[in-house]
């Protein structure tokens, strides 16, 4: 007698560890994850910079600083007087902007100069590398503040140690002003070159990582010099890293308002006039809120006008090289 046997279907078995996401919780994660950053940006950014467009288009003075809303509408008027250099307001901007040029292409320069020279100096290995690397990057760890209230101090013109080291050296006669006068701009770029090249050091040694040793090798081989694999290997490779290395600094440089705020308090000499320290003074100084806002826009329109420039420019080099 046959007896039929019949095989059984595995029972399913349960997947031990994770359990399976849900279709749904799977689609919506991302976001997710995303809103944080993407609410903090819109708070922190966005609504600040529309409420600032907004105010430049009212007559935000004093007598409306307790109700925005009814403050009057000013049309384009707060941009006529900006943007009109025959009176007193426009002729201040242009000053200002003319300063905070000059200030940022020579902070840029001094910045990164000093960034690759101590990053090719310190591409070789040797003992204690990494000690004079940390050390290098002390003025970028130090905070802000602290670091310009230390200059602050050293450049005063009695008790400074500037004007008493160059006295020692017999390069002045110690009586300098460093914080008032002509040579309040000097003093700026220093403070703000001191606290940035450590920034140009970092990025350019990161990059230079990337940079395979055996082209240095063979070009020893060869018989390049230290300048010539600088100039034929280094540069080109860190082309890409140059590119948005430059531009930031150009933008952290050109709205920089913390160190001429730290290092001349609220009464900057004209040398040391930067734009966003202008734009302060016209809105705090003078409680006209909307001129100020008026002015932090045309700001604004000239960086994003720059950075499309340069993003522009350097593409096409890009492409064709």
């Amino acid at each position: 007698m046959a007896v039929a046997t019949e095989t059984a279907a595995p029972a399913p078995t349960r997947r031990r560890g994770r359990p399976e996401q849900r279709p749904g919780l799977k689609r919506w994660l991302p976001y997710a994850l995303l809103a944080p950053a993407v609410l903090l940006e819109l708070f922190i950014h966005i609504i600040p910079m529309l409420v600032g467009i907004w105010m430049s288009f009212i007559k935000l003075t004093k007598f409306f600083i307790a109700n925005w809303s009814s403050a009057p509408s000013a049309g384009l008027g707060n941009y006529k007087v900006a943007l009109d250099f025959n009176n007193a307001v426009g002729q201040g901007l242009l000053k200002s902007f003319g300063v905070t040029i000059a200030f940022s292409l020579i902070t840029v320069a001094f910045s990164w100069v000093l960034g690759m020279a101590a990053a090719v100096a310190l591409q070789p290995e040797f003992r204690g590398r990494g000690l004079v690397r940390t050390l290098f990057l002390v003025p970028y760890a130090l905070p802000a503040y602290a670091g310009i209230l230390t200059w602050n101090f050293m450049l005063q013109r009695d008790t400074g140690a500037v004007n008493h080291v160059l006295d020692q050296l017999h390069l002045s006669d110690g009586k300098t002003f460093w914080l008032i006068g002509g040579n309040a701009l000097v003093s700026l770029i220093t403070v703000a070159g001191w606290k940035l090249w450590t920034f140009a050091f970092l990025t350019l040694m990161a990059g230079m990582q990337s940079i395979p040793r055996d082209l240095y090798e063979a070009a020893s081989v060869d018989g390049a010099g230290n300048l010539r694999q600088w100039r034929n290997i280094t540069l080109p490779s860190l082309r890409p890293v140059n590119l948005v290395l430059v531009l930031v600094l150009f933008l952290w440089t050109f709205s920089d308002f913390n160190t001429p705020y730290v290092l001349f308090g609220t009464a900057q000499p004209p040398a040391g006039d930067l734009i966003t320290f202008h734009i302060y003074n016209a809105s705090f100084l003078t409680w006209n809120f909307g001129t100020g806002a008026a002015m932090s826009v045309l700001l604004l329109i000239f960086l994003m006008i720059v950075t499309g420039i340069y993003l522009l420019g350097t593409g096409r080099r890009s492409r064709r090289a």
